[in-house]
């Protein structure tokens, strides 16, 4: 399928509120409670937080991957992002389950280690696929029904883990799609990446941590020799645009920005926002 680019205007504030509304009262219905799981990954014992809906199922399933920060990081910043996409599609009835790359290896955040132990090519495409296989293995999750979504250095890994060379051997289902928020694509376009899985990309048109411009090269380079691959690019949006009620602000000491000053800017754009809210639901259950 050939890759679609999209550019969005900016929403009416009114309309956003409206649909914050909603979203708000939805995700309130049915939060649940996160479980702690444990899974088997060779010598490596991946931690892991789960959601799940109320009943037997079988659900279909999420494998989201976290940012370069880590999954543990301020309660208040979790709960404005990866608590808040957890509870937003388990409402849609989805199993979400975040393996945690860094503290299961007694790391922390690792978005200022120029050398870093932990690579979204490998070891954490390594932990998506366990964690595909342990949800494949509960029974309330339709194994064949498993797609990923990560946010920047886990968005990337998606990106990775999607990739034809890197089909699993295992004897389980594929993935069956995969997202990608604001990831860095700057490697994978020069690996000439494309995609085996339905695969959708969601960036900041402003972004100065992660350039659009580069995972828009990518995806065009990809046309005819990828399944449906498709990028939306925000206007004005930076890095982390589906946080709520962040400010934008400046941060520093960063590697691999998008130039060499180790600055770039995050937060909140609430027409992104609210776009990537129903569009990354949508994508999952097709």
């Amino acid at each position: 399928m050939n890759a679609r680019v999209f550019a969005l205007a900016d929403m009416d504030f009114r309309v956003f509120l409206v649909a914050l509304a909603g979203i708000a009262w939805c995700t309130a219905a049915a939060a649940a409670a996160p479980e702690h799981v444990d899974i088997a990954a060779g010598e490596l014992t991946l931690r892991a937080t789960l959601y799940r809906p109320d009943g037997d199922g079988p659900f279909p399933a999420v494998v989201a991957l976290h940012g370069c920060g880590g999954l543990i990081r301020r309660p208040a910043a979790r709960s404005q992002l990866y608590g808040e996409w957890a509870k937003l599609l388990v409402a849609k009835g989805f199993v979400v389950l975040f393996p945690d790359s860094f503290g299961s290896r007694g790391l922390g955040p690792q978005c200022r280690e120029a050398r870093r132990k932990i690579h979204a090519s490998r070891e954490r495409v390594a932990d998506a696929n366990a964690a595909r296989r342990w949800l494949q293995a509960q029974g309330y999750v339709r194994a064949d029904r498993v797609s990923l979504l990560g946010w920047a250095n886990g968005g990337s890994t998606a990106l990775w883990a999607v990739r034809p060379t890197t089909a699993p051997h295992d004897g389980g289902a594929d993935f069956r799609s995969a997202v990608a928020l604001y990831p860095s694509c700057r490697r994978l376009r020069v690996t000439a990446w494309s995609a085996r899985v339905p695969t959708l990309i969601l960036a900041g048109g402003a972004d100065d941590w992660t350039s659009a411009t580069v995972c828009q090269q990518m995806v065009a380079g990809a046309h005819g020799r990828s399944a449906g691959a498709e990028i939306v690019v925000y206007p004005g949006a930076y890095h982390e645009f589906d946080r709520a009620n962040a400010p934008v602000r400046v941060r520093t000491g960063l590697v691999d920005t998008a130039d060499p000053s180790g600055r770039a800017h995050g937060g909140t754009n609430p027409a992104a926002r609210t776009d990537a809210l129903k569009r990354v639901p949508a994508w999952l259950e097709k």
